[in-house]
This record gives structure tokens, sequence and C-alpha cells, in this order.
């Protein structure tokens, strides 16, 4: 056989749409992973991914007015007053008179709030899809992910 004859084993580095449609793939295929295991762990805490999102966002030690979460969240109020009455319901956050405007009610976390809000932050921390890299490649990796996200996250609501 001759060498024009082997197939390569990925496309060729000289074809650079072709190579950015693989890597794009590749992305997206780690992006599902992660978020089906995320999903399946926040469901198991009795969470939809918007309601947990919607507790990671929330400081335990300083009241938030529900418009200020949804500034954070970038959603529409509508969507996270729905939110916050999920997590009033599951007693994980209290809205409360603000002491310094009557007119406003903050979101304050409850003790199980802040629980399982911890949990939150490990189920969206949880790094096992990376063991099998070293550390230098995990740096690397890092560093490139941060560069094509420009250091910005995507952020997203829902109920």
């Amino acid at each position: 056989m001759t060498l024009a004859a082997v197939p390569t084993a990925g496309p060729d580095p000289a074809d650079r749409s072709g190579l950015a449609g693989d890597t794009m793939r590749g992305i997206m295929h780690v992006a599902a992973a992660i978020r089906h295991q995320q999903d399946v762990e926040i469901a198991e805490l009795g969470l939809t991914p918007a309601v947990a999102r919607a507790l990671y966002e929330l400081d335990p030690d300083r009241p938030l007015p529900a418009r200020d979460l949804a500034e954070q969240l970038q959603c529409d109020r509508s969507n996270v007053t729905a939110l916050v009455d999920k997590l009033e319901q599951a007693g994980l956050v209290q809205r409360r008179v603000d002491p310094t405007d009557r007119r406003q009610k903050t979101l304050v976390v409850t003790e199980a709030g802040r629980r399982i809000r911890q949990r939150v932050h490990e189920v969206m921390s949880d790094s096992r899809l990376f063991d099998g890299l070293t550390t230098g490649e995990l740096a690397a990796l890092g560093e490139l992910v941060w560069k094509v996200s420009d250091g910005s996250a995507a952020r997203h609501c829902g109920t």
C-alpha cells in the first residue's frame, strides 16, 4: 500500500475548515457529556438545572432582590419569579422584606438552601471527565477554552 492510500487518523491540518468543524463537534460532545452528568446529579437533588443555577447564583451571606438575581442570570424577571417560587417551595430560599427598603423583598438562602447550594457547587465543579489528562494537558485545555470563550461564560435562563 502506498503512503497516499493509507487512511489518516483525522482531518488534514491544512484543511482548517474541516479541523475547526471536527473540533467544534468534539467540544459539543464534551459539553453534552458534562451537561448530562450535571443534570443527572442535579435531578438527584430534586432540582431542575435552572433552579439549581438560580440557587448557585445566590450568596448565602448576602440577601439579594429578585431583580438583581434576574440580572445575574440574564433572565426576564417573570422567569426568575418562577424559579424563586420553586426554591421557596423546596425550603431553600425565603422572601423577606428588605430592612433598608420595605417596598422590596430580598431572597435569603435558608440553612437547607446552604447545604444544597454547596452540593450544587460540587456538582458544577466535578472534574472527573478530565481525569485522563495530565496536569500540563489540563492547563493547556484551560488556556484554550479561556481563549476561545474570550473569558466569558454563556448563561441561560429557564424554568
